[in-house]
């Protein structure tokens, strides 16, 4: 998907809403058997349900991955369900020496045709350039994260910097507003402000609104911009909004909820 068609979305449906298909196998409904097929019965009428407020989904692929061959066919099957018209990301946090991230590009843009995969710098240029190569996709680079642990690396000092704010800018250098973002956790809006004057244009995902406590409100302040700038991502709040047969409905009102407040923010911008 290409930013112009993410961009078009966002204003027609207005909303930036990224919905997380996060499903844990534990927290099924309570009608719901607690199998595979379950699971993909379970997002699907999540998907249906929340398409008229969400213009992106993130699949974490851990979710499905614990099982085995079996999961990631249930992963491939949400992501099959998944419109075209959907921004689809894999937070996957990959990042590798530069032929092996040539293969995980490969999985995740032609095998299972995602648009944008999470991908962590640690290891330099060549361990993210084979991702940019792929044309209208895109790389969500982790930069400034909201888990207790951040403060280990992310906030240390660099050359005059945080850290977190020398990945930005070097990282910049690689990529473009076209096909590079960068994750910005919701508990971290007060930071949002300075991460715009580095780069006012780029996209920011931000996980961390809802049930981790982020605020959509701060975050939308600090960080739209004139293409709206931001997909925010809420992922129990939304799925786990009832544990009854009405776990659709309930979902579908908590995602209308969030995009009714992205809409008057939205209002305030000159697109």
């Amino acid at each position: 998907m290409t930013r112009q068609e993410l961009v078009y979305q966002i204003f027609s449906k207005k909303s930036y809403l990224c919905t997380g298909l996060d499903t844990e196998m534990g927290k099924l409904p309570h009608h719901l058997p607690k199998n595979g097929d379950a699971i993909v019965e379970f997002n699907r009428q999540i998907i249906n349900s929340t398409l008229p407020y969400s213009v992106a989904y993130k699949i974490n692929t851990a979710f499905y991955e614990q099982y085995g061959a079996r999961g990631w066919e249930w992963m491939e099957q949400t992501l099959d369900y998944l419109p075209q018209s959907v921004f689809r990301i894999a937070d996957a946090k990959r990042g590798d020496i530069g032929n092996t991230s040539t293969m995980y590009a490969r999985a995740f843009f032609e095998t299972l045709n995602f648009d944008a995969v999470t991908v962590a710098p640690y290891m330099g240029e060549d361990s993210l350039r084979p991702f940019l190569e792929f044309k209208d996709k895109w790389i969500i680079c982790l930069a400034l994260t909201s888990n207790p642990g951040h403060a280990d690396f992310q906030m240390h000092e660099y050359a005059g910097m945080k850290l977190y704010e020398r990945v930005i800018e070097t990282v910049c250098k690689w990529g473009n507003p076209e096909n590079l973002m960068f994750v910005v956790g919701a508990t971290r809006a007060d930071y949002v402000s300075a991460i715009r004057k580095i780069i006012p244009d780029h996209f920011l995902l931000v996980p961390g609104v809802g049930a981790q406590g982020g605020s959509l409100a701060d975050i939308s302040h600090a960080g739209l911009n004139t293409d709206a700038g931001l997909l925010v991502n809420s992922s129990r709040g939304i799925l786990y909004a009832s544990s009854g047969e009405d776990f659709a409905d309930a979902a579908a009102a908590e995602a209308q909820k969030l995009q009714a407040e992205m809409a008057g923010y939205l209002t305030h911008i000159n697109h």
